[in-house]
């Protein structure tokens, strides 16, 4: 039998590196859009780096709340403040002038559905990078919505014939590795390894989102750090 990785994450808007790494590593990657949005969370935000620190950036929204899916949200059609934003931080690096063109066409997507826009410019950053993972959205897969937590994941796993289930090293505590083998699915976490580039002539700033790591790194040294991690 064919081994099939697999990840499922809920749709976040320009992450931190390490859900890239998680996407480029497994064959298949579950957009998780029909599950609760959790306010104050980091579906719609995330850092980037302005005047030497980190700076948190909000994708705006319409209507936002825990009692929704994150398919049942929208966002605002006004985010010329994040853009701007985004041109101050990083119109002086390298890479500015490949990578704020992608970041504009992800911004001004037309399609306002929450899920759909984040899924959108999870595919132009892949695409950018020369991934090769398929894309697919919980929503459209047909499957029981009354299984939860653990017993979701697996069910979801079992009907897309994956043999590896990869999440972030961050959901440890949430799964068992046992539970997993016992319906024929090795689990694993991923965990980032330390990673390191010039930021200007600050001090480095870690954790940001994937947009500091591209407007910094070409493409072939972003695709050297997207393996910089190991599974545990």
């Amino acid at each position: 039998m064919n081994n099939m990785k697999l990840g499922i994450m809920q749709p976040y808007f320009l992450p931190y590196i390490g859900y890239f790494q998680l996407m480029n590593y497994v064959d298949k990657y579950v957009i998780y859009d029909d599950v609760n949005f959790i306010n104050k969370g980091w579906i719609n935000r995330n850092k980037i780096l302005l005047n030497g620190t980190d700076f948190r950036f909000n994708l705006l929204l319409l209507g936002a709340s825990q009692n929704k899916l994150i398919n049942e949200i929208s966002v605002d059609d006004n985010q010329t403040k994040l853009l701007k934003t985004i041109e101050i931080a990083y119109k002086k690096t390298y890479y500015f002038q490949d990578v704020f063109p992608i970041i504009e066409s992800i911004v001004n997507y037309k399609d306002n559905n929450l899920a759909q826009y984040i899924g959108n410019s999870i595919e132009q950053i892949s695409k950018y990078l020369q991934m090769n993972t398929e894309f697919i959205y919980s929503s459209n897969i047909e499957k029981n919505n009354s299984l939860k937590a653990q017993a979701k994941i697996i069910h979801i796993c079992s009907l897309l014939g994956a043999t590896e289930y990869v999440n972030s090293i961050g959901a440890k505590d949430l799964y068992d590795k046992y539970i997993f083998k016992q319906n024929g699915i090795e689990l694993f976490f991923l965990k980032t390894g330390t990673i390191q580039y010039k930021q200007f002539k600050n001090e480095f700033v870690p954790n940001l989102s994937i947009l500091d790591v591209l407007m910094f790194n070409s493409v072939e040294e972003v695709r050297g750090i997207l393996n910089k991690f190991e599974l545990v």
